[in-house]
């Protein structure tokens, strides 16, 4: 059985006076939230007493110590699902999500799920988020949505990605950005759609531009624009849209609300399904075969939570996708 682990940090005089939770996460890889929880639990030491108060007055040259138990079993169990693994070191591991899989357990997915997955690659390297052998995840994709997703291995990692998700970008590097393929095509070429987003008022299942939902910013870019059948006005579009939050559903929602819902949206963009009549034969089959909405994340930058470099990935659009975007630009 593995043995707790022992931390002990010498406290500097430009921190005497501070609270003993803030000068152990200043010298710690974990998180506040768990020395706070293991101060609690009596696991810090300074000389022979034991300190249960998180705010506790630390005075210069005390040693603390910190007994860190080993990472309890994740609740779920590891599942051997293949996965596409773009990038993994000690800390994150950046993979390419397939449509269909869904990111955590829940209601109606207590396995087969990323998480699932994620436990039984790291296997070991797992080192724990909040005391359990569990990878962090600090941003999910719907299920049937494909693309570059990071988690994290570490408390560390875990507490600098969630920091850069929160910040949105504003003061690091952090960018997201997809792909969409939507019905019609916007009038202008780039825009920014500035909504807030809060549950549908009648259905449950689904979220909507609402007065006092939470803040969503959406900036969208028209790549191209693909003609029906009859060369009117465009029947679809390619647009990249680059978050500035990250909403559940936003794209998706934000996109229906300005009238160009994606492609084989069935939640979001039912009432656009006639438009299939306007696409040509081989388009129309791309999209009755895709069976989800066509949306992609293809960038990811993150900056990598130890050494602070910045890393950008970039997925390709998969085949389903592929065939699609094909089938329209053939026209």
């Amino acid at each position: 059985m593995p043995h707790p682990s022992r931390e002990t940090i010498n406290v500097p005089s430009d921190q005497a006076g501070e609270r003993l939770d803030r000068v152990l996460a200043s010298a710690s890889a974990l998180s506040r939230t768990r020395l706070k929880a293991l101060i609690l639990e009596g696991a810090v030491t300074i000389g022979a007493r034991t300190i249960r108060d998180p705010g506790y007055r630390v005075n210069a040259g005390e040693s603390i110590a910190v007994e860190v138990p080993p990472p309890e079993a994740a609740e779920p169990e590891g599942e051997n699902i293949p996965l596409n693994v773009v990038f993994e070191d000690e800390e994150i591991v950046v993979i390419d999500k397939p449509a269909g899989l869904v990111v955590h357990p829940a209601a109606g997915h207590a396995a087969g799920t990323l998480v699932n997955a994620l436990i039984a690659h790291c296997g070991a390297s797992l080192s724990g988020i909040g005391g359990v052998k569990r990878p962090g995840i600090v941003h999910r994709l719907d299920k049937d949505t494909t693309g570059l997703m990071v988690v994290a291995k570490t408390d560390r990692a875990h507490q600098s990605l969630a920091a850069q998700f929160a910040d949105h970008g504003r003061t690091g590097p952090l960018r997201r950005a997809y792909l969409a393929f939507a019905w019609g095509a916007p009038a202008r070429p780039k825009g920014t759609i500035d909504e807030p987003i809060d549950r549908h008022p009648h259905r449950r299942d689904r979220l909507a531009v609402r007065a006092g939902g939470r803040a969503a910013v959406t900036h969208w870019q028209v790549l191209e624009r693909f003609d029906g059948k009859k060369s009117e006005k465009p029947v679809a579009s390619l647009i990249e849209c680059r978050l500035e939050t990250g909403r559940t559903h936003q794209i998706r929602v934000h996109l229906a609300h300005a009238g160009h819902p994606l492609m084989g949206d069935t939640v979001y963009g039912p009432g656009f399904k006639t438009k299939a009549s306007r696409l040509p034969a081989p388009a129309r089959e791309a999209l009755e075969s895709l069976g989800r909405q066509a949306l992609h994340a293809y960038l990811l930058v993150i900056a990598h939570p130890k050494s602070d470099e910045r890393l950008e990935f970039r997925s390709e659009l998969p085949a389903d996708l592929v065939r699609l975007h094909h089938s329209l630009a053939a026209v």
